[in-house]
């Protein structure tokens, strides 16, 4: 007898309706799974046949061949087991179909017949309401995350025995229903996102021109690389970043969440979309394929889990300079991909870079005191900075030097978290008001006509942007970027027009690749 039953794959962070065939048919007892599975899934006949047995139903003795369809993609991970279970029962006569028409199953199935969670349901569920199917079966575990999409019915199933109403021989709970209310979730976004938000800036003492400079960087989303001796704060300020970011819109909570979803960093059984952005912080020795992605099937890497948050790349010199140079095309394109024999993938990677360095290996040069001076030969200097190029550091809009603080007559913390936040809230407001009908919501992301239309400068600023670029030879990609963070700071300063006084602030921010650039 031909069964068919509806189960879902996760390509990249996309979901992909799978059909899987089963038939059963008079001959020697054997299972074939066809149509490119992995591993995982081939060793799925054990677990559906244990679990058959555990649960008090018949596995047919019986040539039963399975095939996933389409069967030139790839089939990767358990989430077929439930599908492949219930398409067995259906073709031996020991479930009705009437259940399950229309339906999606996904889950993993114990060997007792517990039906287990599995990564990736909310890209599935996703791909399931735009193609008009109005119930999902799958993990009690990942109902709160399906429940997520609206439009159609979640059952979350613990047990095996629940499809057909049955009470599990082991008491344990059998199906619920979910709503589809929106509420709070936790994830799994690093240890260096949890209690960022609590983190103030009025703890910073000092470093006034660094505060406004991170303020500049929040209010346009713009890159931002902070240089300067060891304990001076630089950590301090990125750390305290996400506390003044504005919180995620619907639709980038959404793509955040689906990404975290396909990661398998999603926890929490309330159902919710992540509110904050956020915040990864890989440590240096992470390789190329950790930080862009990778893998025989490629898999999200660093830049993609801080797709609508912050990558904060801390003592920036010690990655490696493979590890550097791969992020130029996301810093540009905002996107990322990923090609291998298998598969090519394209992966969101529309993120903030923050990144701290010290001038040299020791960290003292040029900010020598009597008790601390440069140890380091020009040519270890040279050596060190070398590792970050010239087209990279091109990338980033604001740069700027952090010197130790002075602490004479007690300085004010000056501006708090929450001002600065205010400030930050107010500029994105003007900038998504300006560019609503473009689909643009960050300054950061102006280009051609609509970079030139949206910054409308005075004759003064324009002649001093000119000067500037001739004066310094600047690339054009510097003179760009110089606008658009001009164009922040005039949204700060509640201006329409970019004044002079806002292009010769934009300027002072691009002063540390020109002090770098000579030791490259």
């Amino acid at each position: 007898m031909y069964t068919r039953m509806l189960c879902a794959a996760v390509q990249g962070v996309e979901g992909r309706l799978i059909e899987v065939e089963v038939d059963i048919s008079p001959g020697l007892p054997q299972v074939n799974i066809v149509g490119l599975p992995d591993p995982a899934v081939r060793e799925s006949v054990e677990r559906v046949r244990a679990a058959l047995k555990n649960c008090g139903y018949q596995f047919p003795l019986q040539r039963i061949t399975v095939n996933l369809a389409p069967a030139d993609l790839r089939k990767e991970g358990t989430a077929f087991d439930v599908a492949v279970a219930a398409g067995i029962l259906i073709g031996s006569g020991q479930l009705k179909p009437a259940a399950f028409d229309g339906a999606l199953l996904i889950g993993e199935l114990a060997l007792n017949g517990e039906v287990r969670a599995v990564p990736g349901v909310l890209p599935m569920v996703e791909q399931a309401r735009r193609h008009g199917i109005g119930k999902v079966l799958l993990p009690a575990a990942n109902a709160a995350e399906a429940s997520l999409i609206g439009g159609l019915e979640v059952v979350g199933l613990h047990h095996l025995s629940r499809l057909d109403g049955r009470d599990p021989e082991d008491g344990a709970a059998g199906t619920e229903v979910c709503s589809t209310a929106r509420s709070s979730v936790t994830a799994d976004v690093s240890g260096w996102s949890e209690g960022l938000s609590t983190l103030d800036y009025a703890d910073v003492l000092g470093q006034q021109t660094a505060k406004r400079a991170v303020l500049t960087a929040a209010a346009g989303r713009h890159n931002l690389l902070l240089s300067g001796p060891p304990g001076t704060g630089k950590t301090m300020l990125v750390k305290r970043l996400p506390g003044i970011m504005p919180p995620l819109t619907e639709q980038e909570a959404l793509e955040v969440t689906k990404i975290y979803s396909v990661a398998g960093k999603l926890s929490g059984t309330g159902p919710a979309l992540l509110r904050e952005r956020p915040f990864r912080a890989p440590h240096h020795t992470i390789s190329t394929g950790g930080l862009i992605g990778g893998g025989p099937v490629p898999r999200p890497g660093e830049v993609t889990l801080a797709h609508q948050g912050i990558l904060f790349l801390d003592e920036l010199p010690e990655f490696t300079r493979q590890a550097l140079e791969v992020m130029r095309q996301p810093l540009e394109d905002r996107h990322v991909t990923i090609s291998r024999a298998r598969a090519v993938l394209r992966f969101p990677a529309h993120f903030m870079l923050a990144a701290s360095l010290n001038p040299c290996p020791c960290g003292y040069y040029g900010h020598e005191t009597d008790d601390r001076r440069c140890s380091c030969t020009p040519h270890r200097i040279s050596a060190y900075m070398a590792k970050l190029s010239g087209p990279l550091l091109d990338r980033i809009d604001v740069q700027v030097d952090v010197p130790r603080p002075r602490l004479e007559n007690s300085p004010q913390p000056g501006m708090s978290s929450a001002g600065m936040s205010a400030l930050v809230q107010s500029a994105a407001e003007r900038q998504r008001f300006r560019m609503k009908t473009a689909g643009v919501m960050w300054n950061s992301d102006l280009q051609g006509k609509m970079l030139y239309g949206a910054c409308r400068m005075r004759k003064d600023a324009a002649v001093l942007l000119d000067d500037v670029y001739q004066t310094l030879g600047l690339s054009m990609r510097a003179h760009e970027r110089i606008l658009k963070l001009a164009r922040t700071i005039a949204d700060l300063a509640e201006q329409e027009d970019i004044l002079a006084e806002h292009i010769a602030e934009a300027v002072q921010y691009r002063c540390l690749d020109r002090k770098l650039l000579p030791l490259l």
